[in-house]
């Protein structure tokens, strides 16, 4: 079960389009009067004077599920979760209206609502893409969905930008990860795909914090990704060679746009200059004390010299 929000600011298109479909099978309506096309978005478009500041007064979400669930979902079981989802997302008190379609292999709804409910209030859009995952997860879990097993189910070919720049960094980091020793092999690797690899920095210290990916003129965070493309995430299948492993000196990595940092302590690894950026030996484990007494001696420095 996947769920997509849209929000527009006209009923007209959005009525026909759902309606308009090749087998489109009008489920179930609430608020709205269902004798014509015509009726439904004048319904709809007469609610919407109760709050004439709304830009975009038209709620539209498909809900989407796998092939493997078809023979359970009936149209009663579709409009059943369809309602339960509107509830969770806190959709209530409203028009709209359910509209199953027929045209991909895979059973999905389509819901047409007012964000302008009965009583001329505005519904909340706040965090929905956040509650939309959440709800989907808690549905598919409490009416026994399918749950596909990752990213490989995705169909590809039918991926638009910024999707398929996703997916295909996806695929590749996925498939180069177990591959190499270190990050340095990994960023060449990637290049080579034409994806570059991006470290994030704690303030001015030399401490990272996370990865992001880069292709074309898209980039995403490493998590945006997948859940496990974190940095934390990735850098544990490096081992002892991973960038923040305590108990060995650790490796500093520098994007080309990013001056290197001052290493602290004690270096024997040499300046390693490559395509993607330098690398270089950094500062002792995080759990020795040497950071803070040189930060220390560091303010004291600054305090004679004034």
């Amino acid at each position: 079960m996947i769920g997509k929000i849209k929000k527009g600011s006209g009923f007209k298109g959005c009525v026909n389009y759902v309606l308009g479909k090749e087998q489109a099978v009008l489920l179930h309506a609430d608020g709205v009067l269902t004798e014509s096309r015509g009726d439904i978005i004048r319904s709809f478009c007469m609610q919407t004077g109760m709050n004439p500041d709304l830009k975009k007064p038209v709620g539209h979400i498909a809900l989407s599920y796998s092939a493997v669930d078809a023979p359970k979902l009936t149209d009663e079981k579709m409009v059943q979760l369809a309602q339960e989802y509107m509830r969770e997302m806190k959709i209530t008190d409203t028009q709209y209206i359910i509209v199953r379609h027929q045209d991909r292999e895979h059973p999905h709804v389509h819901i047409v609502f007012n964000r302008i409910d009965n009583n001329g209030k505005t519904i909340s859009d706040r965090n929905d893409m956040y509650r939309n995952e959440q709800v989907c997860k808690k549905l598919k879990t409490k009416h026994g969905l399918y749950f596909a097993g990752g990213k490989e189910q995705v169909k590809q070919h039918r991926l638009k930008e910024p999707d398929k720049s996703k997916y295909e960094i996806y695929t590749a980091v996925k498939n180069e990860i177990g591959k190499f020793k270190n990050w340095r092999q990994l960023q060449e690797r990637l290049a080579e795909k034409g994806i570059t690899v991006r470290f994030k920095y704690k303030g001015q210290t030399g401490e990272i914090q996370g990865v992001s990916f880069s292709k074309g003129e898209y980039t995403f965070k490493g998590s945006e990704i997948d859940r496990n493309f974190s940095f934390s995430k990735l850098d544990k299948c490096f081992g002892d060679a991973g960038l923040n492993t305590v108990g060995n000196q650790r490796q500093t990595a520098f994007t080309p746009v990013r001056e290197p940092l001052p290493t602290q302590g004690k270096t024997d690894s040499p300046l390693i200059t490559g395509s993607l950026g330098l690398f270089t030996a950094s500062s002792p484990p995080a759990d020795e004390e040497p950071n803070l007494n040189l930060r220390t001696k560091k303010k004291k420095k600054k305090q004679l010299n004034l």
